[in-house]
């Protein structure tokens, strides 16, 4: 082999970074219609080509680059998941709290009711057993 074959990237690195890219996998992973918009378009996975030494020089090049380009998308998508998620936790808190609150005056007022009803049968009972 000849010298700079894996242009200054350790054997080890360079099939660690090929082993993880799935040859012939589809570019998007997306299996729903959410996005993160704000991330702009997922990195295409290159084609690679190690067929010559060139060639392979060159994919190692591409899938360097699309490492680097997936790992920044990946970043950006989820910390635009995480703020989503986040604000829908936080407004799901937020109603679930109004309801809780209504349910608990509900069952205060009801509570109520049954203290001042048992109040006025016990004192019924006490009139008309001392008679």
């Amino acid at each position: 082999m000849r010298k700079g074959f894996f242009k200054g990237l350790s054997l080890a690195t360079v099939l660690a970074a090929v082993a993880v890219l799935p040859v012939g996998a589809k570019a998007s992973y997306a299996a729903s219609s959410w996005s993160a918009a704000d991330c702009g378009a997922e990195p295409a996975m290159p084609t690679l080509d190690v067929s010559t030494v060139e060639h392979y020089n060159a994919s190692v090049d591409k899938a360097t680059a699309y490492q680097k380009a997936a790992r920044a998308y990946n970043t950006c998508v989820a910390k635009t998941a995480n703020k989503q998620e986040t604000a829908i936790s936080n407004e799901a808190k937020e109603k679930i709290a109004y309801v809780h609150e209504g349910s608990a005056a509900v069952q205060k007022h009801i509570a109520a009711n049954f203290a001042h009803m048992t109040a006025a049968l016990k004192a019924g009972s006490s009139k008309f057993a001392a008679k």
